[in-house]
């Protein structure tokens, strides 16, 4: 076999991708694993999200190579989405750029931005993808502590105090992916101060915004954050589309060219289909995230019954489609406990420590389970 390159020796696949593997070999044996692990929305988009889709097939150039940039028109709606319930204004010309799913982002970011030797301020417990793609770049990831004590936010003193000359990125995800922590308008600001004072470049990665969450908001809310920060979007969670591989990257024109002329050399567009499909999403009405929303409540409730059979505690401030729990003290292991509980009763759960050393002790759970589906996880306890 042709040696591999080094970059590999950095990572290892990733832990859904093995884990799921193991999942569906207990189904092949017949055992009843429901899967309250994975963050997959088994709702369906609208039906006028689906006729978009299925109309734009038809149409003459529907098959052809797309503009890197994406249609003008789905640009306009993700800037009119934007304007509407972030009170955002962008240029949708220049300052937004839609991606295939906002993961790809995360690699056209780094791409953009990191040489080798830079250092990334990343999150722990976070999305693990923002270590693994720093280290696929040959950039060196730098972890900062969030805790339950802080709600989940960085500690700008304890920031400033280290070594930030190598520093280029620093990711953030609020609402917060696992915990469900909010990041208020006073904390985003001392973050672009903080990145101001550090010439450091912000990236929030916002997908969760409108599950169970009365109010949104973006760090471009906060004046002057453009000159430093990027926001990630995606409908994958809010429009039940994550199948569909449809998100953006919203920012300063300089830092969104920069994205371009990697993205431009990695694919040849998006279907033209799909983004007429989501087009149509980000016109939705409020109905649209009042019926997700009435649905995700009911299932929340259902998870709490289920954590208190655990004897696990939660946040019950905590917004997005997953619930992070405290286990009881004197479980030592939360990967362990897992798997204690995927082979005696058949239920996947996440472990906190696939997303950093500060998730050891909690686990996650999916909201992403019919409710009786979640009354039979409840019954097996």
């Amino acid at each position: 076999m042709i040696t591999v390159a080094k970059r590999l020796h950095t990572v290892e696949e990733y832990y859904f991708s093995k884990k799921l593997r193991e999942v569906r070999a207990l189904i092949a044996e017949g055992k009843p694993v429901i899967n309250m692990g994975i963050g997959s929305p088994d709702l369906h988009p609208s039906p006028e999200v689906i006729k978009a889709i299925q109309d734009a097939v038809l149409e003459p150039n529907a098959h052809q190579y797309q503009s890197y940039q994406g249609l003008p028109e789905l640009r306009k709606a993700m800037t009119n989405f934007y304007h509407e319930h972030f009170k955002v204004s962008l240029n949708p010309e220049t300052e937004v750029l839609p991606l295939m799913g906002s993961k790809e982002g995360i690699m056209h970011i780094s791409m953009a931005f990191l040489n080798e030797g830079d250092e990334v301020l990343v999150p722990n417990p976070g999305y693990p993808t923002y270590t693994s793609v720093t280290k696929l770049v040959e950039a060196k990831p730098i972890y900062y502590n969030l805790k339950a004590e802080s709600n989940w936010l960085p500690d700008i003193e304890a920031l400033e105090k280290l070594d930030l000359s190598k520093v280029k990125i620093m990711w953030l995800s609020y609402p917060h992916m696992p915990t469900g922590a909010k990041a208020n308008k006073e904390a985003f600001a001392q973050l672009v101060a903080f990145a101001k004072r550090n010439d450091i470049l912000l990236v929030n990665d916002n997908p969760y915004s409108f599950v169970l969450n009365e109010y949104q908001d973006s760090i471009l809310q906060i004046e002057g954050a453009k000159d430093v920060a990027l926001e990630l979007n995606s409908l994958s969670k809010t429009f039940n589309m994550a199948g569909w591989r449809v998100g953006m990257v919203a920012g300063s024109a300089a830092h969104i060219d920069a994205i371009l002329k990697v993205k431009s050399n990695m694919d040849s567009g998006m279907f033209y289909g799909i983004q007429k499909g989501a087009i149509k999403a980000l016109e939705a009405s409020k109905e649209w995230y009042a019926s997700l929303n009435e649905v995700y409540e009911k299932r929340r409730a259902l998870v709490y019954e289920l954590s208190d059979k655990l004897n696990a505690t939660y946040d019950t401030n905590a917004t997005g489609m997953f619930i992070w729990s405290k286990l009881p003290d004197g479980i030592s292991s939360a990967e362990k406990f897992i798997d204690e509980v995927l082979y005696n009763k058949s239920i996947f759960i996440t472990p906190g420590t696939i997303f950093g050393s500060n998730g050891e002790g909690y686990i996650r759970f999916s909201l992403c389970v019919p409710e009786e589906k979640i009354k039979e996880a409840i019954t097996r306890f």
